[in-house]
């Protein structure tokens, strides 16, 4: 028994990475280009520069519980979140294809990224199990990441990103 826990402790240490360096607040907005739900791509700080805030969430798998409450949250604030300014980004580390039924299913209005070679999570330092990336969402403004959430939530994501809003009197 134990040389099987001991086993099965390796495995999940071996597809299990931990962010060396996360994103927090005050630091400045990591830039990285990963393919949209239609494989276009799409460059992160091409999106800041347009926008006054841009919301960038992680989210492991398109179409899972989780996952689609997350999304549901921002979809469902979206109007309220474009009127104070917020683009909303979701990443994930699967394949275009998901992301673009996941949007078409979901309604969502804003973008899905598709980052298979993970150069935003890594950009980020989202941490990642068994190749998902673990549930997060940063708030960028002027360059510098001004919200961080490193734990991510799932039916609350755009509730949270609003009381933030609301305290920083926007």
């Amino acid at each position: 028994m134990k040389r099987l826990l001991a086993f099965a402790g390796l495995l999940l240490a071996m597809f299990t990475t931990s962010p060396a360096n996360p994103v927090n607040v005050g630091d400045p907005a990591p830039d990285a280009t990963a393919p949209d739900q239609t494989g276009a791509p799409v460059r992160l700080a091409d999106v800041y520069s347009k926008n006054q805030y841009t919301l960038v969430y992680f989210y492991p798998k398109s179409g899972t519980p989780g996952c689609t409450a997350q999304g549901c949250s921002l979809r469902d604030a979206y109007e309220t979140l474009s009127a104070k300014g917020v683009a909303v980004l979701g990443v994930s580390t699967d394949s275009v294809e998901s992301p673009r039924k996941f949007k078409e299913e979901q309604r969502f209005p804003f973008s899905l990224l598709a980052d298979t070679e993970k150069k935003v999570i890594a950009a980020f330092g989202v941490g990642t199990t068994f190749g998902f990336s673990a549930r997060q969402a940063y708030l960028i403004h002027d360059g510098k990441v001004v919200y961080a959430d490193h734990k991510g939530s799932t039916k609350q994501q755009a509730e949270d990103i609003l009381g933030y809003l609301a305290q920083a009197g926007k």
